[in-house]
Protein backbone atom coordinates (compact mmCIF):
# COMPACT_ATOMS: atom_id res chain seq x y z
CA UNK A 1 0.00 0.00 0.00
CA UNK A 2 1.49 3.33 -1.05
CA UNK A 3 2.07 5.87 1.71
CA UNK A 4 -0.12 8.97 1.42
CA UNK A 5 1.97 12.12 1.51
CA UNK A 6 1.04 15.29 3.38
CA UNK A 7 0.86 18.54 1.43
CA UNK A 8 4.30 19.58 2.75
CA UNK A 9 5.83 16.23 1.81
CA UNK A 10 4.30 16.38 -1.67
CA UNK A 11 5.66 19.90 -2.17
CA UNK A 12 9.17 18.63 -1.40
CA UNK A 13 8.82 15.65 -3.73
CA UNK A 14 7.62 17.99 -6.48
CA UNK A 15 10.93 19.87 -6.26
CA UNK A 16 13.01 16.81 -7.22
CA UNK A 17 12.62 17.25 -11.02
CA UNK A 18 13.53 20.93 -10.64
CA UNK A 19 16.89 19.96 -9.14
CA UNK A 20 17.50 17.65 -12.07
CA UNK A 21 16.63 20.47 -14.50
CA UNK A 22 19.42 22.50 -12.88
CA UNK A 23 21.83 19.58 -13.30
CA UNK A 24 21.82 18.73 -9.58
CA UNK A 25 21.30 15.24 -8.16
CA UNK A 26 18.72 15.76 -5.36
CA UNK A 27 20.33 12.96 -3.33
CA UNK A 28 23.86 14.09 -4.00
CA UNK A 29 27.34 12.65 -3.97
CA UNK A 30 30.57 12.85 -2.01
CA UNK A 31 31.36 16.26 -0.54
CA UNK A 32 34.84 16.93 0.83
CA UNK A 33 34.18 19.55 3.49
CA UNK A 34 37.22 20.60 5.54
CA UNK A 35 36.01 22.53 8.61
CA UNK A 36 34.08 21.61 11.77
CA UNK A 37 31.85 24.39 13.03
CA UNK A 38 33.06 23.96 16.62
CA UNK A 39 36.65 24.53 15.44
CA UNK A 40 35.65 27.60 13.43
CA UNK A 41 33.99 29.12 16.48
CA UNK A 42 36.93 28.29 18.75
CA UNK A 43 39.47 29.85 16.37
CA UNK A 44 37.55 32.88 15.09
CA UNK A 45 34.47 33.46 17.24
CA UNK A 46 36.01 36.30 19.25
CA UNK A 47 37.44 38.17 16.27
CA UNK A 48 35.96 41.53 15.37
CA UNK A 49 34.35 42.36 12.04
CA UNK A 50 37.38 44.48 11.20
CA UNK A 51 39.83 41.65 11.92
CA UNK A 52 37.85 39.26 9.72
CA UNK A 53 37.72 41.85 6.93
CA UNK A 54 41.48 42.57 7.10
CA UNK A 55 42.50 38.89 7.22
CA UNK A 56 39.85 36.87 5.34
CA UNK A 57 39.23 33.33 6.62
CA UNK A 58 38.04 30.79 4.05
CA UNK A 59 35.82 27.99 5.41
CA UNK A 60 34.02 24.99 3.94
CA UNK A 61 31.35 23.26 6.05
CA UNK A 62 28.62 20.69 5.55
CA UNK A 63 25.52 19.97 7.59
CA UNK A 64 21.77 20.30 7.86
CA UNK A 65 19.73 23.47 7.29
CA UNK A 66 17.88 24.22 10.53
CA UNK A 67 16.60 27.72 9.70
CA UNK A 68 16.04 29.77 6.53
CA UNK A 69 15.16 33.48 6.53
CA UNK A 70 14.61 34.75 2.99
CA UNK A 71 14.80 38.44 2.04
CA UNK A 72 14.19 38.62 -1.70
CA UNK A 73 17.62 38.35 -3.36
CA UNK A 74 19.39 37.36 -0.14
CA UNK A 75 18.84 35.06 2.80
CA UNK A 76 20.22 33.98 6.16
CA UNK A 77 20.42 30.28 7.02
CA UNK A 78 21.43 28.31 10.09
CA UNK A 79 23.55 25.24 9.38
CA UNK A 80 24.17 22.51 11.99
CA UNK A 81 26.84 19.82 11.81
CA UNK A 82 27.73 17.10 14.33
CA UNK A 83 29.19 19.47 16.92
CA UNK A 84 27.75 22.93 16.38
CA UNK A 85 25.80 25.47 14.34
CA UNK A 86 26.68 28.58 12.36
CA UNK A 87 24.89 31.25 10.39
CA UNK A 88 25.33 31.68 6.66
CA UNK A 89 24.48 34.65 4.41
CA UNK A 90 23.61 33.97 0.78
CA UNK A 91 23.20 36.71 -1.81
CA UNK A 92 22.21 36.41 -5.48
CA UNK A 93 24.94 38.84 -6.55
CA UNK A 94 27.61 36.71 -4.78
CA UNK A 95 26.37 33.19 -5.57
CA UNK A 96 25.28 33.78 -9.13
CA UNK A 97 21.98 32.81 -10.70
CA UNK A 98 22.53 29.03 -10.88
CA UNK A 99 23.62 28.44 -7.28
CA UNK A 100 20.95 30.83 -5.99
CA UNK A 101 18.29 29.01 -8.02
CA UNK A 102 19.41 25.76 -6.41
CA UNK A 103 19.24 27.41 -2.99
CA UNK A 104 15.71 28.68 -3.66
CA UNK A 105 14.60 25.02 -3.73
CA UNK A 106 15.98 24.46 -0.21
CA UNK A 107 13.80 23.28 2.68
CA UNK A 108 14.51 22.90 6.38
CA UNK A 109 16.36 19.65 6.94
CA UNK A 110 18.21 19.63 3.61
CA UNK A 111 21.86 18.60 3.82
CA UNK A 112 24.09 21.17 2.10
CA UNK A 113 27.64 22.46 1.84
CA UNK A 114 28.60 26.10 2.35
CA UNK A 115 31.89 27.62 1.21
CA UNK A 116 32.81 31.21 1.86
CA UNK A 117 34.56 33.73 4.10
CA UNK A 118 33.84 34.59 7.70
CA UNK A 119 32.26 37.90 8.67
CA UNK A 120 30.21 39.36 11.48
CA UNK A 121 26.54 40.24 10.93
CA UNK A 122 25.08 43.57 12.04
CA UNK A 123 24.13 41.91 15.33
CA UNK A 124 27.68 40.62 15.85
CA UNK A 125 26.94 36.99 14.92
CA UNK A 126 29.77 34.99 13.34
CA UNK A 127 28.56 34.32 9.81
CA UNK A 128 29.75 32.66 6.61
CA UNK A 129 29.46 34.94 3.57
CA UNK A 130 28.63 32.11 1.19
CA UNK A 131 30.41 32.13 -2.19
CA UNK A 132 29.46 28.57 -3.15
CA UNK A 133 26.29 26.68 -2.22
CA UNK A 134 26.17 22.90 -2.77
CA UNK A 135 23.02 20.86 -2.43
CA UNK A 136 23.97 17.42 -1.05
CA UNK A 137 20.77 15.55 -0.06
CA UNK A 138 17.06 16.42 0.02
CA UNK A 139 14.99 16.11 3.20
CA UNK A 140 11.55 14.89 2.10
CA UNK A 141 9.75 15.23 5.44
CA UNK A 142 9.36 18.42 7.49
CA UNK A 143 11.26 18.61 10.78
CA UNK A 144 9.30 19.04 14.03
CA UNK A 145 8.17 22.61 14.71
CA UNK A 146 10.98 24.72 16.17
CA UNK A 147 9.61 25.69 19.57
CA UNK A 148 7.71 22.52 20.53
CA UNK A 149 10.05 20.09 18.79
CA UNK A 150 9.96 16.36 19.33
CA UNK A 151 8.60 16.29 22.89
CA UNK A 152 6.76 12.96 23.11
CA UNK A 153 9.16 10.67 24.99
CA UNK A 154 8.13 7.51 23.16
CA UNK A 155 8.53 9.24 19.78
CA UNK A 156 11.98 10.45 20.79
CA UNK A 157 13.16 6.90 21.51
CA UNK A 158 11.37 5.31 18.56
CA UNK A 159 12.59 7.93 16.08
CA UNK A 160 16.01 8.50 17.59
CA UNK A 161 17.38 9.71 14.25
CA UNK A 162 14.89 12.59 14.37
CA UNK A 163 15.58 13.18 18.05
CA UNK A 164 19.28 13.58 17.25
CA UNK A 165 18.51 16.09 14.47
CA UNK A 166 16.35 18.43 16.53
CA UNK A 167 17.42 17.92 20.17
CA UNK A 168 20.91 19.15 20.97
CA UNK A 169 20.90 17.46 24.39
CA UNK A 170 20.17 14.06 22.85
CA UNK A 171 22.97 14.45 20.33
CA UNK A 172 25.33 15.57 23.09
CA UNK A 173 24.57 12.40 25.07
CA UNK A 174 24.95 10.23 21.97
CA UNK A 175 28.44 11.66 21.45
CA UNK A 176 29.38 11.67 25.14
CA UNK A 177 28.70 7.96 25.61
CA UNK A 178 31.41 6.75 23.19
CA UNK A 179 33.80 9.27 24.74
CA UNK A 180 33.11 7.70 28.15
CA UNK A 181 33.65 4.16 26.83
CA UNK A 182 36.86 5.26 25.12
CA UNK A 183 38.14 6.70 28.40
CA UNK A 184 37.24 3.50 30.28
CA UNK A 185 39.34 1.57 27.76
CA UNK A 186 42.18 4.05 28.11
CA UNK A 187 42.13 3.68 31.92
CA UNK A 188 42.21 -0.13 31.67
CA UNK A 189 44.87 -0.23 29.00
CA UNK A 190 47.12 2.10 30.98
CA UNK A 191 47.01 -0.40 33.87
CA UNK A 192 48.09 -3.29 31.67
CA UNK A 193 44.69 -4.93 31.19
CA UNK A 194 44.07 -6.68 27.85
CA UNK A 195 40.72 -6.40 26.08
CA UNK A 196 39.34 -9.63 24.58
CA UNK A 197 36.13 -10.76 22.88
CA UNK A 198 34.13 -13.77 24.07
CA UNK A 199 31.09 -15.49 22.50
CA UNK A 200 27.59 -14.06 22.78
CA UNK A 201 26.02 -17.48 22.10
CA UNK A 202 26.57 -19.97 24.91
CA UNK A 203 25.45 -23.58 25.51
CA UNK A 204 24.94 -22.70 29.20
CA UNK A 205 23.46 -19.59 30.84
CA UNK A 206 26.18 -19.07 33.42
CA UNK A 207 28.14 -16.36 35.19
CA UNK A 208 25.16 -14.61 36.78
CA UNK A 209 21.71 -15.15 38.28
CA UNK A 210 19.32 -14.07 35.53
CA UNK A 211 16.77 -15.33 33.03
CA UNK A 212 18.31 -15.82 29.58
CA UNK A 213 17.08 -15.38 26.04
CA UNK A 214 17.04 -18.72 24.23
CA UNK A 215 17.71 -19.30 20.55
CA UNK A 216 18.24 -22.40 18.40
CA UNK A 217 21.21 -23.33 16.23
CA UNK A 218 19.88 -25.25 13.23
CA UNK A 219 23.09 -26.97 12.14
CA UNK A 220 23.94 -28.23 15.63
CA UNK A 221 20.24 -28.79 16.37
CA UNK A 222 20.47 -27.50 19.92
CA UNK A 223 19.41 -24.50 21.94
CA UNK A 224 21.85 -21.75 22.84
CA UNK A 225 21.57 -18.84 25.22
CA UNK A 226 22.43 -15.20 24.65
CA UNK A 227 25.04 -14.56 27.31
CA UNK A 228 23.88 -13.18 30.64
CA UNK A 229 27.49 -12.41 31.68
CA UNK A 230 31.01 -12.60 30.31
CA UNK A 231 32.46 -13.88 33.58
CA UNK A 232 33.23 -17.55 33.01
CA UNK A 233 34.94 -17.14 29.64
CA UNK A 234 37.05 -14.27 30.96
CA UNK A 235 38.15 -16.41 33.88
CA UNK A 236 39.11 -19.17 31.44
CA UNK A 237 41.27 -16.60 29.62
CA UNK A 238 42.89 -15.69 32.93
CA UNK A 239 43.52 -19.36 33.71
CA UNK A 240 45.18 -19.56 30.29
CA UNK A 241 47.68 -16.88 31.29
CA UNK A 242 46.14 -13.49 30.42
CA UNK A 243 46.65 -12.12 33.92
CA UNK A 244 44.76 -8.85 33.49
CA UNK A 245 41.81 -9.27 31.17
CA UNK A 246 38.60 -7.37 30.42
CA UNK A 247 35.73 -7.16 27.97
CA UNK A 248 33.30 -4.37 27.18
CA UNK A 249 30.28 -6.00 25.59
CA UNK A 250 26.58 -6.58 25.30
CA UNK A 251 24.72 -8.68 27.88
CA UNK A 252 21.18 -10.03 27.40
CA UNK A 253 18.70 -10.77 30.19
CA UNK A 254 15.07 -11.71 29.61
CA UNK A 255 13.75 -9.53 32.38
CA UNK A 256 11.81 -6.31 32.99
CA UNK A 257 12.15 -2.90 31.39
CA UNK A 258 12.18 0.25 33.53
CA UNK A 259 14.19 3.44 34.03
CA UNK A 260 17.23 1.41 35.19
CA UNK A 261 16.89 -1.77 33.07
CA UNK A 262 16.93 -2.72 29.39
CA UNK A 263 16.90 -6.34 28.13
CA UNK A 264 20.22 -5.79 26.35
CA UNK A 265 22.82 -3.65 28.04
CA UNK A 266 26.57 -3.07 28.15
CA UNK A 267 29.01 -4.03 30.88
CA UNK A 268 32.70 -4.13 31.46
CA UNK A 269 33.92 -7.23 33.27
CA UNK A 270 37.51 -7.26 34.42
CA UNK A 271 39.76 -9.78 36.22
CA UNK A 272 43.12 -9.26 37.85
CA UNK A 273 45.20 -12.35 38.63
CA UNK A 274 46.95 -12.27 42.02
CA UNK A 275 44.54 -9.54 43.16
CA UNK A 276 41.54 -9.55 45.50
CA UNK A 277 38.55 -7.44 46.52
CA UNK A 278 40.87 -4.63 47.63
CA UNK A 279 42.39 -4.50 44.14
CA UNK A 280 38.90 -4.04 42.70
CA UNK A 281 38.06 -1.24 45.15
CA UNK A 282 41.18 0.61 44.05
CA UNK A 283 40.35 0.06 40.37
CA UNK A 284 36.72 1.12 40.75
CA UNK A 285 37.28 4.23 42.81
CA UNK A 286 40.18 5.24 40.57
CA UNK A 287 38.09 4.80 37.43
CA UNK A 288 35.21 6.99 38.63
CA UNK A 289 37.54 9.75 39.78
CA UNK A 290 39.42 9.54 36.47
CA UNK A 291 36.20 9.78 34.43
CA UNK A 292 34.85 12.68 36.48
CA UNK A 293 38.01 14.68 35.79
CA UNK A 294 38.58 13.70 32.14
CA UNK A 295 34.96 13.75 30.96
CA UNK A 296 33.42 16.46 33.16
CA UNK A 297 36.47 18.32 34.45
CA UNK A 298 35.30 18.21 38.07
CA UNK A 299 35.08 15.87 41.05
CA UNK A 300 31.68 17.32 42.04
CA UNK A 301 29.30 15.42 39.78
CA UNK A 302 25.61 16.42 39.62
CA UNK A 303 23.07 13.65 39.17
CA UNK A 304 19.44 14.66 39.50
CA UNK A 305 18.91 16.38 42.84
CA UNK A 306 22.24 15.19 44.25
CA UNK A 307 25.85 16.30 43.85
CA UNK A 308 28.26 13.40 44.16
CA UNK A 309 31.60 14.10 45.81
CA UNK A 310 34.39 12.12 44.16
CA UNK A 311 37.13 14.09 45.94
CA UNK A 312 36.93 11.98 49.11
CA UNK A 313 37.45 8.23 49.68
CA UNK A 314 34.29 6.20 49.07
CA UNK A 315 32.49 4.87 52.14
CA UNK A 316 32.81 1.12 52.79
CA UNK A 317 30.35 -0.81 55.02
CA UNK A 318 29.44 -4.47 55.47
CA UNK A 319 25.93 -5.56 54.48
CA UNK A 320 25.13 -6.66 58.03
CA UNK A 321 26.34 -3.35 59.50
CA UNK A 322 24.28 -1.42 56.94
CA UNK A 323 21.18 -3.44 57.86
CA UNK A 324 21.94 -2.97 61.57
CA UNK A 325 22.15 0.81 61.10
CA UNK A 326 18.82 0.87 59.25
CA UNK A 327 16.78 -1.61 61.32
CA UNK A 328 18.58 -2.34 64.59
CA UNK A 329 18.76 -6.05 63.66
CA UNK A 330 22.19 -7.68 63.89
CA UNK A 331 22.36 -10.56 61.41
CA UNK A 332 25.96 -11.30 62.37
CA UNK A 333 24.56 -13.11 65.40
CA UNK A 334 23.81 -16.79 65.00
CA UNK A 335 20.11 -17.36 64.30
CA UNK A 336 17.95 -20.05 62.79
CA UNK A 337 16.19 -19.73 59.46
CA UNK A 338 12.87 -19.79 61.32
CA UNK A 339 13.94 -16.86 63.49
CA UNK A 340 14.99 -14.88 60.41
CA UNK A 341 11.64 -15.62 58.74
CA UNK A 342 9.80 -14.25 61.77
CA UNK A 343 11.89 -11.07 61.65
CA UNK A 344 11.06 -10.70 57.96
CA UNK A 345 7.34 -11.09 58.60
CA UNK A 346 7.49 -8.60 61.47
CA UNK A 347 9.14 -6.00 59.20
CA UNK A 348 7.00 -6.78 56.13
CA UNK A 349 9.96 -8.01 54.10
CA UNK A 350 8.79 -10.12 51.12
CA UNK A 351 9.81 -13.80 51.24
CA UNK A 352 10.29 -16.36 48.48
CA UNK A 353 9.38 -20.04 48.70
CA UNK A 354 12.77 -21.16 47.35
CA UNK A 355 14.68 -19.64 50.29
CA UNK A 356 15.94 -22.04 52.93
CA UNK A 357 18.64 -20.15 54.87
CA UNK A 358 19.31 -16.85 56.62
CA UNK A 359 21.52 -15.35 53.91
CA UNK A 360 18.62 -14.81 51.51
CA UNK A 361 16.75 -12.86 54.20
CA UNK A 362 19.76 -10.67 54.99
CA UNK A 363 19.86 -9.69 51.30
CA UNK A 364 16.10 -9.04 51.36
CA UNK A 365 16.43 -6.73 54.38
CA UNK A 366 19.20 -4.83 52.60
CA UNK A 367 17.09 -4.46 49.46
CA UNK A 368 14.10 -3.27 51.46
CA UNK A 369 15.68 -0.83 53.93
CA UNK A 370 19.19 0.14 52.83
CA UNK A 371 19.77 0.25 49.08
CA UNK A 372 17.66 3.32 48.31
CA UNK A 373 19.37 5.33 51.09
CA UNK A 374 22.90 5.03 49.64
CA UNK A 375 23.40 8.34 47.80
CA UNK A 376 27.14 9.06 47.89
CA UNK A 377 29.39 6.32 46.43
CA UNK A 378 29.34 3.43 48.90
CA UNK A 379 31.00 0.01 48.80
CA UNK A 380 28.74 -2.56 50.51
CA UNK A 381 30.83 -5.64 51.28
CA UNK A 382 30.72 -9.08 52.97
CA UNK A 383 27.67 -10.71 51.37
CA UNK A 384 25.83 -13.90 52.37
CA UNK A 385 27.29 -16.96 50.67
CA UNK A 386 23.87 -18.02 49.34
CA UNK A 387 23.68 -15.05 46.95
CA UNK A 388 27.32 -15.16 45.81
CA UNK A 389 28.17 -18.54 44.25
CA UNK A 390 31.46 -17.51 42.60
CA UNK A 391 33.12 -15.76 45.54
CA UNK A 392 35.75 -16.66 48.14
CA UNK A 393 34.54 -17.17 51.71
CA UNK A 394 35.56 -14.84 54.52
CA UNK A 395 36.77 -16.10 57.89
CA UNK A 396 33.09 -16.48 58.77
CA UNK A 397 31.92 -19.20 56.33
CA UNK A 398 28.41 -17.69 56.20
CA UNK A 399 29.78 -14.74 54.22
CA UNK A 400 31.93 -14.11 51.15
CA UNK A 401 34.45 -11.49 50.03
CA UNK A 402 32.22 -9.44 47.73
CA UNK A 403 31.21 -5.81 47.32
CA UNK A 404 28.66 -3.90 45.31
CA UNK A 405 29.04 -0.19 44.64
CA UNK A 406 25.89 1.89 45.15
CA UNK A 407 25.35 5.48 44.02
CA UNK A 408 22.03 7.35 44.39
CA UNK A 409 20.31 4.12 45.46
CA UNK A 410 21.47 2.32 42.30
CA UNK A 411 23.83 -0.63 41.99
CA UNK A 412 26.77 0.27 39.74
CA UNK A 413 29.29 -2.51 40.15
CA UNK A 414 29.66 -6.00 41.57
CA UNK A 415 33.09 -7.31 42.63
CA UNK A 416 34.54 -10.47 44.14
CA UNK A 417 37.64 -12.01 45.52
CA UNK A 418 37.20 -14.79 43.01
CA UNK A 419 36.64 -18.36 44.12
CA UNK A 420 39.46 -20.50 42.73
CA UNK A 421 38.88 -23.79 44.58
CA UNK A 422 37.23 -26.21 42.09
CA UNK A 423 35.81 -28.42 44.85
CA UNK A 424 34.20 -25.48 46.62
CA UNK A 425 32.95 -24.16 43.26
CA UNK A 426 31.28 -27.48 42.46
CA UNK A 427 29.49 -27.43 45.83
CA UNK A 428 28.24 -23.87 45.14
CA UNK A 429 26.92 -24.88 41.73
CA UNK A 430 25.13 -27.85 43.31
CA UNK A 431 23.53 -25.55 45.90
CA UNK A 432 22.33 -23.33 43.05
CA UNK A 433 20.82 -26.32 41.25
CA UNK A 434 19.01 -27.26 44.45
CA UNK A 435 17.61 -23.72 44.68
CA UNK A 436 16.40 -24.03 41.10
CA UNK A 437 14.66 -27.24 42.07
CA UNK A 438 12.84 -25.28 44.77
CA UNK A 439 11.56 -22.82 42.17
CA UNK A 440 14.27 -20.15 41.90
CA UNK A 441 14.53 -19.56 38.13
CA UNK A 442 17.42 -17.06 38.42
CA UNK A 443 20.15 -19.40 39.65
CA UNK A 444 23.49 -20.36 38.14
CA UNK A 445 23.72 -23.34 35.81
CA UNK A 446 26.60 -25.75 36.37
CA UNK A 447 29.31 -25.12 33.77
CA UNK A 448 31.36 -28.31 33.63
CA UNK A 449 33.86 -26.78 31.18
CA UNK A 450 34.59 -24.01 33.67
CA UNK A 451 35.10 -26.53 36.47
CA UNK A 452 37.50 -28.43 34.22
CA UNK A 453 39.44 -25.22 33.51
CA UNK A 454 39.67 -24.46 37.24
CA UNK A 455 41.30 -27.84 37.86
CA UNK A 456 44.31 -26.68 35.82
CA UNK A 457 44.93 -24.02 38.45
CA UNK A 458 43.31 -20.60 38.71
CA UNK A 459 45.33 -17.89 40.45
CA UNK A 460 43.79 -15.88 43.27
CA UNK A 461 42.10 -12.93 41.59
CA UNK A 462 39.90 -9.92 41.95
CA UNK A 463 37.03 -9.50 39.52
CA UNK A 464 34.45 -6.81 38.84
CA UNK A 465 31.46 -6.11 36.61
CA UNK A 466 30.34 -2.53 35.95
CA UNK A 467 27.25 -1.37 34.08
CA UNK A 468 28.30 1.01 31.32
CA UNK A 469 24.76 2.30 30.77
CA UNK A 470 24.31 3.39 34.38
CA UNK A 471 27.78 4.90 34.36
CA UNK A 472 26.74 6.97 31.34
CA UNK A 473 23.47 7.94 33.03
CA UNK A 474 25.41 9.41 35.94
CA UNK A 475 28.00 11.25 33.85
CA UNK A 476 25.30 12.57 31.47
CA UNK A 477 23.04 13.52 34.42
CA UNK A 478 19.91 11.72 33.20
CA UNK A 479 17.53 9.50 35.16
CA UNK A 480 16.34 7.10 32.45
CA UNK A 481 18.51 4.41 30.88
CA UNK A 482 16.80 4.97 27.52
CA UNK A 483 18.42 8.40 27.30
CA UNK A 484 21.88 6.83 27.03
CA UNK A 485 20.88 3.96 24.71
CA UNK A 486 20.91 5.07 21.11
CA UNK A 487 18.12 2.63 20.20
CA UNK A 488 16.47 1.24 23.36
CA UNK A 489 14.13 -1.75 23.42
CA UNK A 490 10.51 -0.59 22.89
CA UNK A 491 7.14 -2.19 22.63
CA UNK A 492 6.25 -2.99 19.01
Amino acid sequence: MEEKLTDQEQARVDKLPKYEELGVDPFGKRYDWKDRIVDIRAAHGEKSAEELAENPVEVDVAGRLMAIRRMGKAAFVNLKDEHGAIQGWLGLDVLGEHDYAVFKLADLGDIVGLQGTLMKSRTGELTIRVTRYTHIAKCLKPLPEKFHGLTDTEDRYRKRYLDLIVNDDSRKIALLRPAIVKEVRHYCDDQGFVEVETPILSPIAGGAAARPFITHHNTLDRDFYLRIATELNLKKAMIGGIDRVYEIGRIFRNEGIDTRHNPEFTTIELYQAYGDLGSMKEWMEGLLKHLAQTILGTDQVPWGENVLDFSVPFRSVSMCDAVLEATGIDFRKEMSFEEAVELAKKHNVPLQQSWNSVGYIIQAFFDEFVEKTLIQPTFVHTYPIEVSPLTKKTEDPRFVDRFELFICGTEFANAYSELNNPFDQKERFEAQLAARGRGDEETEAMDLSFLDAMRYGMPPAGGIGLGIDRLCMMLCNVDNIREVLLFPTLRV
